[in-house]
């Protein structure tokens, strides 16, 4: 029933009497008169409490007359606040926003997303993804293929490479494909691409490959990551290896994952039945592939080297050796590295790693020279000279450096402390 409130109550009251009104950062009414009980806030919810606005990052301390950091401060996310933004939104001052305003840029700053001033001119960004409307699509069929009524050509499908940068869509662009260039079988144009943040959806979609009778495989090795929004794979006639593919271990976890509205839609493109030949290569893990060849593998069963797997790395064998990081993937030994037989050359990328090296060495690094003049600490002047231990001669002999043609078991780079002449040395 209607409430009749108190002229001082502005037409919010959970009572006839004046001191039955509703607080101020109520709207919509209320059922007591503290801000915990609002059946809506007027602008922003803080944890079951209507504020003017959410606890902001710097607060002012009347004792210092300093601003300080507020532990307890929030960002403004929708109406409501926030501890973190959603991991697919972005922080501009307090707030959570899709995208950032145009004299600011996107950085990543200890895990987090902000907006920060580009000092001068921004960076161009890619904005010809998509359009977020149920007209204006990834590149317009009227590009894709020649329009004879405005007098359009058809766009060069090699022109599509220039999406080979693309690493990240994000902002008010999703990826979304339906209509593709007869002659690509594949859209490897987005090989690079690895994180789809879904800041505005498509009905519930950030990632849509529909009705292209010529695709064949996705190829998009690099995915790794859609912040928010569904999949939807449909009408693709000659599509195949997408079976293989988890395509759940691209929400991630957590409760934005699990409250996705549509998280996958993937029908009526080619039978699984009928894709027998096309398989995943054998250097492939069990986590599938995207496309045919070992540039495709989701994982590699082995290694990998540049995206693409390998059985072995060069370890033993090849003209550049290597070693295996720490996600099974060959990198070269640093070029100080002397190339040894039989065993392995490096166990890591630093000149530091090294099994023995190719020129020599100053303390445990590998070098091409010894440091001449170089700027130490406490403004001292570093000169090093070299130093050769000969195995039939026990002594230490400072040497030039043009008699690094002089057969020995190692030489390393020395402080020059001691004046000592150039008199003879000893060679084997």
């Amino acid at each position: 029933c209607l409430t009749v409130c108190a002229p001082q109550c502005n037409s919010r009251c959970f009572g006839r009497s004046p001191s039955e009104c509703c607080h101020i950062e109520c709207a919509g009414g209320c059922t007591g008169p503290l801000d915990t009980n609002c059946f809506a806030c007027r602008n922003f919810n803080n944890s079951g409490s209507c504020v003017p606005q959410c606890p902001q990052a710097l607060i002012y301390n009347k004792v210092t007359f300093k601003l300080e950091p507020n532990p307890n401060a929030k960002y403004q996310y929708g109406t409501i606040c926030v501890s973190h933004c959603p991991t697919n939104f972005v922080v501009d001052g307090s707030s959570c926003v899709s995208s950032c305003p145009a004299d600011k840029m996107e950085v990543d700053k200890k895990g987090m997303k902000r907006c920060e001033p580009c000092g001068g001119l921004c960076p161009k960004v890619a904005i010809c993804i998509t359009y977020v409307s149920e007209i204006v699509t990834f590149l317009c069929l009227s590009f894709l293929h020649r329009d004879s009524y405005n007098n359009i050509s058809a766009l060069d499908p090699k022109k599509l490479k220039i999406f080979n940068t693309v690493r990240e869509i994000t902002g008010v662009y999703i990826l979304s494909i339906q209509s593709w260039p007869e002659e690509l079988e594949n859209i490897s144009v987005f090989s690079n691409l690895a994180t789809i943040q879904g800041r505005t959806l498509y009905r519930g979609y950030s990632l849509l490959v529909m009705k292209i009778p010529t695709l064949k495989s996705l190829d998009l090795r690099s995915l790794k990551r859609i912040g928010d929004g569904g999949i939807y794979i449909t009408g693709n006639k000659q599509l195949c290896y997408h079976h293989t593919v988890n395509w759940t271990r691209l929400f991630g976890s957590g409760p934005r994952a699990q409250r996705r509205q549509k998280p996958l839609d993937i029908k009526d493109n080619h039978p699984q039945e009928q894709c027998k030949g096309h398989v995943c290569d054998p250097l492939c893990s069990s986590e599938a592939c995207w496309g045919p060849g070992p540039e495709q593998c989701v994982s590699c069963k082995n290694y990998s080297r540049g995206g693409t797997c390998v059985p072995q790395c060069n370890f033993l064998s090849g003209e550049k050796r290597e070693f295996a990081g720490t996600k099974k993937e060959c990198m070269p030994c640093h070029q100080e590295c002397a190339v040894q037989d039989s065993k392995h050359t490096c166990k890591g990328p630093g000149a530091n790693e090294c099994a023995a090296c190719a020129h020599l060495q100053d303390g445990p690094y590998c070098v091409s020279s010894c440091p001449e003049g170089v700027q130490g600490e406490n403004g001292l002047i570093i000169y090093k000279n070299i130093i050769i231990n000969v195995k039939k001669d026990t002594h230490m002999h400072i040497l030039p450096t043009y008699t690094n043609n002089i057969l020995y078991t190692l030489i390393i780079c020395v402080t020059n402390v001691l004046k000592i002449k150039y008199t003879d040395f000893y060679a084997l």
